[in-house]
């Protein structure tokens, strides 16, 4: 029998968190981002202990959540994550972003005008000092270079797999269905997650993708679950990988798990 990650092996590995209680689904949307500070998130970046937050990356200013890299002369694969205190099962997630100004030198060159959020992830706490990325399953946020064309709310899989259409799909990152994002324009990305049963990517109303089974896969040492155990619940974290790039908007209203 498959292994699942449940409420409890997810408590095993991460950090102390709370509880918010939700009436009505159809109303109540959960503000994560409160637009005022970063109360409820936790910080982890590469080579830094947990809440350290390295040469201010993650600030709030003019009501906005920003990423921000004026403190570096040079990126030097100082990757970032900011998380919500408590893990979400089934849900919907909206989070509005666009990217601004320039990448800081010495950032990757596939790290332009690209942020994700990271969904069903391990607890900040549970990851190793130099860490590049959370176990999760990431939407991957990309902006156009005014050329090109560059989908984004793309699916990466940072110490795991998925199914796509019934068959494993172990490829780091499958190309979405969206249209090309260019200049600094905000956009609306959406996520309908049922546990491990599905997951959907939805931009600007738009489905352009979905898939399932979300699964542990290739995980480092220093995570203790097993390969192919699938993953029914995790944290919600914003990534920071050398753009800069704002978030006005963080919201989840939670599902019923109808199973």
């Amino acid at each position: 029998m498959r292994k699942t990650i449940t409420y409890i092996s997810v408590l095993l590995i991460a950090a102390s968190c709370g509880s918010t209680s939700v009436k009505n689904e159809k109303e109540n949307w959960i503000q994560l981002f409160n637009g005022k500070d970063l109360a409820g998130w936790d910080i982890k970046i590469k080579g830094y202990e947990l809440n350290n937050n390295y040469k201010n990356i993650f600030r709030v200013e003019d009501g906005l959540m920003k990423v921000r890299f004026e403190g570096f002369e040079k990126f030097n694969n100082e990757f970032g994550h900011i998380f919500y205190k408590e893990p979400f099962s089934h849900y919907k997630l909206r989070i509005e972003y666009r990217f601004v100004g320039e990448q800081v030198p010495g950032g990757p060159a596939w790290a332009l005008r690209n942020s994700g959020v990271m969904l069903h992830c391990q607890s900040a706490a549970s990851m190793l000092l130099d860490q590049d990325f959370p176990v999760s399953i990431e939407a991957q946020f990309l902006g156009g270079n005014g050329v090109d064309e560059r989908s984004t709310l793309n699916v990466c899989t940072p110490g795991t797999h998925i199914e796509i259409d019934g068959k494993l799909v172990t490829r780091h990152c499958n190309n979405s269905t969206s249209k090309t994002y260019h200049g600094e324009v905000w956009v609306t990305a959406e996520f309908v997650v049922r546990g491990s049963e599905i997951i959907h990517h939805i931009v600007d109303g738009d489905t352009v993708m979905t898939y399932s089974k979300p699964q542990v896969g290739g995980a480092h040492e220093g995570y203790p679950v097993p390969e192919g155990t699938l993953i029914d619940i995790g944290y919600i974290s914003l990534q920071a990988e050398s753009h800069p790039v704002d978030f006005r908007k963080v919201e989840i209203l939670k599902l019923e798990d109808k199973r």
